[in-house]
């Protein structure tokens, strides 16, 4: 073909408009001596446009043409434009499949076997396979076999003659085949070793539920038993021999190429377990040992090859364990693990293009199935299948998942399915990620039926139902349980209570008939809140199991929607703002405290839609709200109301901000540095508490003395509260210091000073719903025993005096939290000396503390208390860290100005900096400190009340390992942690605090 210069010949354009990408170089293929009978045979050009990839099927049609003998040429040329099924089935295989086009290159003639169009031939079984494998008598001839048999199923996919379903199932059998004839060339091979066993090859995974991929791992277990009369131990030697070569024959590489990797590693102990082991001895395993997710796996084992009977008793044996799974001990712990899709080993680059693993992929959708499988099969035998596409069939059929549902759940599985097959058969490997590469991205879209804009379709698709996908996986679990409650559409099918009941139980609800009754009560009726309940529920009910207590979550839900229900903005509010449903969910599942803050002032959930609503508020900020609510107020005890009001809304934001931080969200993954949160809520609640004291303090004043009090008065913050690490159950220790106006008797400022501080404790200790802040005075001069408030000369009388070395380290938390500025500061220039001594302190001194704390150790820990868990006296705990800062401090303070600090990690990253300590130690009391801090936390989070040590409460104790980032079961990994990280605080206690360190 000439054409004249500048010009496009007319197969050029031809060529371009039916899909070709390289017209020049597809001209210069047509013309081709191989192809002249046929070049411009314009049934050969519209055949070559209709497959997904033009270019790549006229290049291998090439290939196979001048790889046939001269004299077979025109056989398949003229049989090629002349019979239609050849024609649309070997170039829509070549232009799918480079791999299958390089097979066919080196197997001219096998482009025979799609001549036939039989009906038989339409829906080949395993008998069928296995009569394509029939002559295969080593591995290479069994390569080229496989190969012609799935280059047969290849074209029947491409050419839309099966669908996805039967594609996959034709995949399983064709495997089943080979296995087989794979064990008979083994057999051959070892007849000794055949003659001494029986042995089962047990598919599993995607082949044994008969929807495999065109190139998967197939997952096999084997069960060997001895021949009659064959010592055991030389059969399981023989029979693993056996299992061994076959494996080797389907999965190493030849000159042909591989078939596939044969996998073991579902067996029982895995890759360190025995290859083949009898069927007692498989029983005993999973009996004893088995994990919940093996027995999901054994839901779609499946005999395929070797002793039928022994593969058929295998089976039956393992059906009652697999469907009596749920019944087991851990099963809601394991599932609650299961249910967290781990993608994190999935490189953040490949994340969005994983079809399997990433979010709303295959995984999701048959990881729900088999869940559900698992939950409802023990009483539902029609559950039980291994295909994923009939169990969920099935469970739609039985009420179980929403047929809507179900119907969105199939089309995208089926999409998604057909998406791997398409990319997988380009070259034949096993990949799940979709190309990046756009000829790589028209070609599947192309595959798929789409024509005009093949790769823009196929994105929009697929995003479409990957979103479905992601979507529903979750709440299928949940939808169905409002449809057991609800009033359904004739015909519809439902759960039965006993079946919801039965799944809440699986997804941790330890009282289901509880849930079912709250679930009825929010959801009911044809109101517009009830119909928001019902899109609100699937998700919430999801975010509760979640947690450690499922129940309390519900429970609190229906308690906030009961008080909240009418207003107008609360269902709104969860509906619109994307976190506040899901910050609820959190907030209200993993303890007692914050529920209980919010049920007193329900109003405060809109803290959790407010992007800055959960940011803790400042000092300023909280003294300046509670200062002019005192103003505003008629009387001290309705002042003082609104100061507790505001301290419990404020207690609610730190609480809920630390759940949240700590438990993270979906798209806010859980804060990883713990010490940022400890200080955090230290920071919030000593500042919190501070205002408190503040507005309390003005109150009591205004009420006797209108604005000026005969006194000047302070208040200063003691231990936790003036180190600003108060835990949300912590006392507020206090000192208090006055000093008399001009012209006022001391008799008359002490009296003032007095009443004003009984007054104050009165007011926060009032009973009222919120909670009481109580004020200790304890660690004043003389304790108990001394005056509750002194002169600023008194205290300096009393320090100069008869100060004891534990009031000047008592001192060291001494900050002014509220009251008299100025005093406040002279109290501070008054302490200073003694909490950080010129030339630091003497070696008495240094006994004497460390003579305190041992004393403190052996007298002070509770009776009973296991002094390797307890957070504040125990080993390596709170006391310890504290005391080795502490004495730091008061050695060193006078010349290191950043010891010269109320809190423990800054003066402890200070000594640090200072080389006082080596940063190893350091770092080593700082994790202690914070995780002990944070176990005090999180026992008041979930108790409501608080604690020095772990509960003995099985669920609570699951709630604080929740908190401290542990998956659940793993309250033993949690409290092993604990004694390791406090040890070896400890051991740095005993060297810098009673060691020669000085």
């Amino acid at each position: 073909m000439t054409t004249a210069p500048g010009r496009r010949s007319s197969t050029f354009t031809r060529l371009l408009r039916h899909g070709f990408t390289d017209p020049s170089a597809a001209e210069q293929l047509l013309d081709l001596d191989a192809l002249t009978s046929v070049r411009s045979d314009p049934v050969l050009l519209e055949a070559l446009g209709a497959t997904a990839d033009p270019d790549l099927a006229l290049r291998g049609l090439v290939r196979i043409v001048e790889a046939e003998e001269e004299g077979e040429r025109q056989v398949l040329l003229d049989t090629l434009v002349t019979a239609k099924p050849l024609r649309d089935r070997l170039l829509g295989v070549l232009g799918a499949s480079e791999a299958l086009g390089d097979h066919l290159a080196r197997h001219p003639r096998d482009w025979q076997a799609l001549v036939t169009y039989e009906a038989i031939d339409l829906h080949p079984g395993v008998t069928e396979f296995e009569r394509g494998l029939a002559e295969a008598v080593d591995p290479d001839s069994l390569r080229v076999a496989y190969r012609r048999c799935l280059l047969t199923l290849a074209a029947r996919d491409v050419c839309g003659t099966t669908d996805l379903a039967q594609t996959a199932a034709e995949l399983a059998d064709l495997a089943t085949a080979t296995l087989r004839a794979a064990l008979a060339i083994a057999r051959t091979a070892a007849p000794e070793d055949a003659a001494q066993c029986r042995l089962a090859v047990v598919a599993m995974g995607k082949c044994g539920g008969r929807e495999l991929n065109y190139v998967s791992d197939v997952d096999v277990i084997f069960v060997g038993e001895a021949r009659d009369g064959v010592d055991e131990t030389k059969a399981m030697q023989a029979a693993t021999r056996l299992a061994a070569h076959m494996m080797r024959i389907c999965s190493e590489t030849t000159v042909e190429g591989t078939i596939w990797e044969v996998d073991a590693n579902l067996r029982p102990e895995g890759r360190n377990g025995p290859l083949v082991r009898t069927l007692s001895s498989h029983l005993a395993y999973y009996q004893r040992w088995a994990k919940t997710w093996e027995f999901q796996a054994l839901l779609k084992a499946r005999a395929v090859a070797g002793d039928p009977e022994l593969g058929a008793e295998y089976v039956e044996a393992v059906s009652p364990l697999v469907w009596g799974a749920a019944d087991r001990e851990n099963f809601v712990p394991d599932v609650q693990k299961m249910r967290r899709r781990v993608v994190d080993n999935i490189p953040a680059d490949r994340i969005e293009r994983e079809l399997k693993l990433g979010p709303g992929g295959l995984r999701d959708v048959e990881f729900a199935v088999q869940l559900l499988q698992l939950v409802h099969g023990r009483s539902d035998a029609s559950l039980h299948s291994g295909s994923t596409l009939k169990a969920l069939r099935a469970l739609a059929e039985g009420g179980y998942v929403g047929r809507a549902d179900a119907a969105q759940l199939d089309e995208a599985y089926r999409f998604l399915r057909s998406m791997e097959h398409r990319i997988q058969l380009y070259r034949l490997r096993r990949t799940h990620l979709v190309p990046e590469d756009e000829a790589d991205l028209r070609r599947l879209g192309r595959s798929l039926g789409m024509r005009t804009d093949p790769v823009t379709e196929l994105n929009k698709a697929w995003k479409r139902h990957a979103s479905v996908v992601r979507r529903l996986h979750e709440k299928i679990f949940y939808r169905p349980l409002l449809d057991a409650v609800a009033q359904l559409a004739p015909g519809e099918s439902r759960l039965s209570a006993k079946a919801a009941a039965i799944r809440l139980e699986a997804l941790g609800y330890a009282d289901p008939a509880a849930a079912l009754r709250h679930l009825e009560a929010l959801s009911s009726g044809v109101t517009r809140k009830a119909a928001i309940q019902r899109t609100l529920l699937p998700v919430l009910l999801g975010w509760f199991a979640d947690s450690a207590d499922p129940d309390a979550g519900l429970l609190g839900f229906r308690k906030v929607s009961d008080a909240l229900g009418k207003t107008p903005w609360y269902l709104r509010l969860l509906r619109d703002e994307g976190a506040a449903a899901e910050n609820l969910a959190r907030v209200l599942s993993a303890g007692r405290l914050a529920p209980d803050l919010l049920m007193r002032a329900p109003e405060a959930v809109t803290i959790l839609g407010d992007p800055e609503g959960l940011t803790p508020r400042t000092r300023a900020h909280l003294e300046q709200e509670v200062l002019a609510a005192v103003g505003r107020a008629g009387d001290a005890e309705s002042a003082v109301a609104v100061v507790r009001g505001v301290r419990r809304r404020e207690l609610f934001r730190t609480t809920a901000a630390d759940l949240i931080d700590s438990y993270g969200t979906e798209d806010n993954p859980a804060e990883q540095d713990h010490g940022a949160l400890v200080d955090r809520v230290g920071s919030a609640v000593s500042d919190l508490n501070a205002a408190t004291v503040a507005g309390a303090l003005r109150a009591a004043v205004r009420a006797q003395w209108g604005d000026t009090l005969p006194t000047r008065f302070a208040v200063i913050g003691m231990g936790r509260f003036g180190g600003h690490e108060l835990s949300y159950g912590s006392d507020a220790d206090v000192l208090f210091v006055h000093r008399p106006r001009e012209g006022v008797s001391d008799e008359e400022a002490s009296r003032a000073a007095n009443t004003v501080i009984g007054e104050m404790r009165r007011l926060l200790q009032l009973p009222t719903a919120d909670p009481p802040l109580l004020i200790d005075a304890d660690l004043r001069p003389e304790g108990k025993s001394g005056p509750l408030v002194r002169t600023l000369k008194s205290y300096e009388a009393y320090y100069r005096r008869w100060s004891l070395v534990w009031e000047s380290q008592a001192l060291l938390r001494a900050e002014p939290v509220a009251g008299d500025e100025e005093l406040g500061r002279d109290f501070i220039e008054l302490i200073d000396p003694l909490r950080y001594p010129m030339e630091g302190l003497g070696e008495d001194a240094v006994r004497e503390i460390r003579r305190l704390k041992a004393r403190m150790e052996s007298e002070r820990m509770p009776r009973g208390a296991d002094p390797t868990l307890h957070t504040k006296l125990g080993r390596g705990g709170l006391s310890d860290v504290e005391w080795t800062v502490q004495l730091m401090q008061m050695q060193h303070g006078w010349a290191e100005p950043g010891l010269r600090t109320t809190r423990t990690r800054e003066a402890l990253a200070a000594a640090c900096a200072a080389e006082l300590i080596p940063a190893e130690d350091a770092q080593t009391l700082d994790e202690a400190w914070v995780l002990a801090t944070r176990v005090r936390n999180a026992v008041m989070l979930v108790r409501g009340r608080s604690g020095d040590t772990f509960p003995s409460d099985p669920r609570e104790v699951a709630a604080v390992g929740r908190y401290l980032g542990y998956e659940p079961g793993h309250v033993g990994d949690m409290l092993d942690d604990y004694r390791r990280i406090t040890r070896r605080a400890r051991a740095v206690v005993e060297e810098r605090f009673y060691g020669a360190a000085t």
